[in-house]
């Protein structure tokens, strides 16, 4: 059994919650304790049962409160070691004991969890998705990142559920209000994700295995839920895909979505 939660996903802030049987860990910690402590509280979860967070890189809409939590919960913080060069003021909060590395691409264990984390293209010291395995059950978790490669293709294949950027529609990104080199640091290869990128790849992993997606980190600004959700169906139909044979949701950013159970 795997179970999964998007507490908060978007550019204003991230935290993923995922659960097995007998292991409970979050990946990111974007917003403030407060704040993760009550997302997890609506889900009936307490913060104090989780066992590990998982960081995927070190910008702070994923990394916000990663020290206060591990050091008022005493919860050991899993990243590469250029993510943690590059977070020092949040690693000067963290035990010793606490702070693991993790290599890029090198699987690892927590409990009965099976992670893998695979490098990803963005703008980042050392960024990376996860793969999560319990037995033969497994999730993804794709976002920040410019484009989708091999490498990134190879670890996301054979999922059960996934959790996909589609950050920005890029005719809303062309108008936006955001300076030129901002545009383009988005809509380039180490950027993020767009709707259409998104729908292209769950296209082409569409198959047996991959039941549901969750389409996430949406740009507040460059997208709208209803934008993305709409642009990846169209994609799916072009690809002759039924919408009915696989579920499509968009997590929200302000408050949990639904548990998926896997």
């Amino acid at each position: 059994m795997l179970k999964f939660c998007s507490l908060y996903s978007g550019s204003s802030g991230n935290s993923l919650f995922i659960q097995s049987e007998n292991t409970k860990i979050l990946v990111d910690c974007g917003h403030s304790a407060k704040k993760i402590e009550a997302g997890l509280s609506s889900i009936g979860v307490d913060i104090t049962d989780v066992d590990a967070i998982l960081v995927t890189h070190e910008h702070t809409d994923h990394i916000q409160s990663i020290g206060t939590i591990s050091k008022k919960h005493d919860i050991p913080v899993f990243a590469n070691f250029e993510t943690w060069e590059a977070m020092p003021n949040q690693k000067d909060k963290i035990s010793t004991e606490n702070i693991k590395m993790f290599e890029n691409d090198s699987e690892f264990h927590i409990g009965n969890l099976q992670i893998m984390p695979f490098s990803t293209p963005h703008d980042a010291a050392n960024p990376c998705g996860f793969s999560i395995c319990n037995g033969t059950k497994k999730i993804s978790i794709a976002t920040d990142l410019g484009h989708i490669d091999e490498n990134i293709f190879s670890n996301i294949k054979d999922s059960k559920f996934m959790l996909l950027e589609a950050n920005y529609e890029p005719e809303i990104l062309k108008v936006s209000r955001y300076p030129y080199i901002l545009k383009q640091r988005i809509a380039g290869p180490h950027g993020h994700l767009s709707n259409i990128d998104a729908g292209q790849t769950i296209s082409t992993l569409f198959g047996k295995e991959l039941k549901e997606v969750m389409l996430g980190h949406l740009s507040k600004e460059n997208n709208f839920p209803e934008m993305a959700y709409k642009t990846v169906a169209e994609e799916l139909i072009h690809n002759n895909i039924d919408t009915n044979d696989i579920k499509i949701s968009v997590a929200n950013r302000l408050a949990p979505s639904k548990i998926v159970t896997i």
